[in-house]
């Protein structure tokens, strides 16, 4: 028996990197998870075979994450089709680096659309069934650099801190009706948004790790998990670092 038998989870962004460990954990765990995704049909349909293989259930549903009408969607076919909804992970998220000074203002608005924006699409739209229900758990991705900042990711960190204004104002509006709010900060973590760095550049990184290492996605997976169970009951409007040590 999984501690999640029978949860529906919603993992958005989760074709790939963090959403796809996620999506998968929470299976492992018991839960039904569906995943949405932009652009990358044949890696969500990898991740939900990968589902289906621990003997739940899956579906992939392609929508663009910063549209509202799209995310709505998406909630309304799932709990059509499962009569309910009972995790959502806010996940899905882009960059486009670069000094302020130089920035593109379109560079601004995909990265706040796509990363703070979503969040908003996903959660007003989920919190329907959940109030009905009475019930729910969600856990939104933010990052270190929305509390710590960094150079050249200005809109990046912007994005996350509003993140964590959101996470906290929401637990404290929907805390009487048994939601959970909380939001997983993870550091440094080997994705193919990260891939670019080279080898000396990643060395460098790990020496300001206390750890010493960067983390897996299978780190950030196992708390996400652990923050959409029932042992995280009695916690609501937190932010826990996942970064072995740099943000302390």
């Amino acid at each position: 028996m999984g501690r999640l038998d029978n949860k529906v989870a919603l993992v958005t962004g989760g074709s790939r990197g963090i959403g796809r460990a996620i999506a998968l954990k929470l299976a492992q765990d018991g839960a039904h998870v569906m995943i949405s995704y932009r652009t990358r049909a044949p890696e969500a349909q990898e991740v939900v075979e990968g589902i289906k293989k621990s003997g739940r259930r899956s579906a992939a549903y392609q929508s663009d994450a910063s549209m509202y009408q799209q995310a709505k969607e998406t909630i309304e076919q799932i709990v059509k089709d499962f009569k309910r909804l009972d995790i959502l992970i806010n996940n899905a998220g882009i960059t486009k680096d670069g000094l302020l000074l130089r920035m593109a203002e379109e560079d601004w608005d995909s990265v706040i659309n796509t990363n703070l924006k979503s969040v908003f699409n996903y959660t007003k739209a989920a919190l329907h069934p959940m109030m009905s229900q009475k019930s729910g758990k969600i856990v939104n991705l933010t990052s270190v650099t929305g509390i710590t900042g960094n150079a050249g990711q200005t809109n990046y960190a912007a994005s996350k801190a509003g993140i964590i204004g959101f996470t906290k104002s929401l637990a404290k509006e929907v805390g009487s009706r048994n939601i959970q709010v909380n939001a997983v900060a993870p550091g440094f973590v080997e994705t193919e948004m990260t891939a670019k760095l080279t080898e000396v550049q990643r060395q460098k990184l790990a020496e300001n790790i206390p750890l010493k290492r960067t983390a897996t996605p299978e780190d950030i997976a196992g708390v996400v998990n652990f923050l959409a169970s029932p042992d995280s009951d009695y916690i609501t409007g937190q932010v826990i670092c996942v970064d072995g040590g740099l943000a302390m």
